[in-house]
């Protein structure tokens, strides 16, 4: 008979006792980003990765990485309260589309009278 091997089970409680050390240094980050006016991809980008590293490190050490969803709950977590509005798309400031439109509004007023212009030419 072949020996069973034994794989350590996750220590849930230590995970999550020492996950919030990991999210509050995050938070404290995340205060001064003003997150909650605008999305603050990719200015928190070095600090969210941080906490990646962090949260990793945690999941292997108390063998809770690849466990269910347990890391995926807490990067859900932290991408529903600080980064909410980085899905949003909002319209450009007004002089940015006035510079996009009226080199084509532009355009196609002058089109007719060159054309013309060179036909009476011609």
């Amino acid at each position: 008979m072949a020996a069973a091997e034994f794989s350590p089970t996750c220590n849930q409680h230590l995970f999550d006792r020492y996950v919030d050390s990991c999210l509050s240094q995050f938070q404290e980050s995340m205060e001064l980003s003003g997150y909650q006016d605008s999305c603050p991809w990719p200015g928190v980008k070095s600090v969210y990765n941080q906490l990646k590293s962090c949260v990793d490190f945690l999941a292997e050490k108390t063998r809770c990485k690849g466990y269910g969803s347990l890391v995926d709950d807490v990067y859900l977590a932290v991408h529903q309260m600080y980064f909410v509005l980085c899905g949003q798309v909002r319209d450009p400031p007004m002089t940015t589309l006035i510079l996009l439109i009226a080199p084509c509004v532009v355009a196609t007023l002058i089109s007719p009278l060159l054309c013309f212009r060179s036909r009476t030419e011609g």
